[in-house]
């Protein structure tokens, strides 16, 4: 097999990620012919509604594995913040890596104190909103959908004060916006995967053996304990759950057995309730059921049953 097809979305962002991947098996596989297999996923035709109301983030990603099973495409490219903590029967996950910058961006502004009361921002997902209105409670918080470029225009054309976006995508798309301001961790933890990317394929497929060689050790640690909290309350990607997991000696991640430290929080929607777990420890699942065990406690099933009414 000399031929790899990617399958990915057509926005710009989904495009760049695509195309970065190519890029890094060329670099591993210069014999090898990299295509790309543009498609246009539900998530990205219903735009009318929030994600969370339509079916989740997991719009986004069936599509591409249905190409893939149906031999149209190898594998697909995943923002790790988007692909849901269960992978379907007969799909793998072989390669994690490439994070960038975690934290969320608050665009429009320079700072969260600007805002007057009842300004209107506008949040892709009931994760930042849960924990911005937990900081601010007086801001309106709405939905916002569309790709990063048309969000941007909706900020400009003044339909909102403000948006919150991924500082991720904003650096991948070297995106410079006047106005901004980094949203520290403490007051928006990000989602899990939050600016890693993602490689799946089928289990049995003859890449998954080379995609393999794309994955990043010290990053799939973290991540994966972050996707554990997200398993192990059964809560999709479109849930107001946070998780962020770090290298407590972040000059020294790469051994096998270095410390983690794993934070979560899930809040309600309106941002009243807000519970928070940290865990610390070397084994990412472990960490990860501590984690959960402790959101448990605090009520995380509870806040969660209330989401599916």
């Amino acid at each position: 097999m000399n031929t790899i097809r990617i399958a990915t979305r057509e926005s710009k962002l989904a495009l760049w990620q695509a195309h970065f991947i190519r890029d890094q098996l060329l670099h591993r596989f210069a014999d090898f012919q990299i295509e790309i297999v543009g498609m246009t996923t539900a998530g990205d035709r219903w735009l009318d509604k929030p994600l969370s109301e339509v079916g989740g983030k997991g719009l986004f990603i069936k599509e591409l594995e249905a190409a893939i099973l149906a031999g149209k495409a190898d594998i697909a490219v995943h923002s790790m913040k988007d692909l849901p903590a269960h992978l379907p029967p007969g799909f793998s996950l072989e390669a994690i890596g490439y994070r960038a910058d975690v934290h969320d961006v608050l665009v429009g502004v320079s700072h969260l104190d600007e805002l007057e009361s009842g300004a209107k921002v506008g949040s892709s997902s009931l994760r930042r909103k849960a924990q911005l209105l937990a900081t601010r409670p007086d801001l309106d918080v709405q939905p916002i959908r569309g790709n990063v470029g048309t969000r941007l225009d909706k900020l400009m054309t003044g339909d909102f004060d403000a948006i919150v976006l991924a500082q991720a995508g904003l650096d991948r798309l070297a995106l410079d916006v006047e106005a901004s301001w980094q949203i520290p961790v403490e007051v928006s933890l990000p989602a899990a995967g939050q600016g890693a990317l993602g490689v799946e394929c089928l289990a049995d497929s003859p890449v998954a053996a080379l995609i393999a060689q794309l994955n990043d050790s010290s990053v799939s640690r973290c991540v994966m304990a972050e996707r554990g909290v997200s398993a192990g309350l059964g809560a999709d990607c479109s849930a107001p759950l946070a998780a962020y997991a770090r290298y407590v000696e972040e000059n020294d991640p790469a051994t096998a057995d270095a410390p983690i430290l794993l934070a979560a929080k899930l809040g309600s929607p309106d941002g009243k309730t807000l519970i928070i777990a940290q865990a610390q420890g070397d084994d990412p699942e472990a960490l990860a059921r501590e984690v959960v065990d402790s959101l448990k406690e605090q009520g995380a099933l509870e806040i969660l049953a209330d989401l599916n009414g």
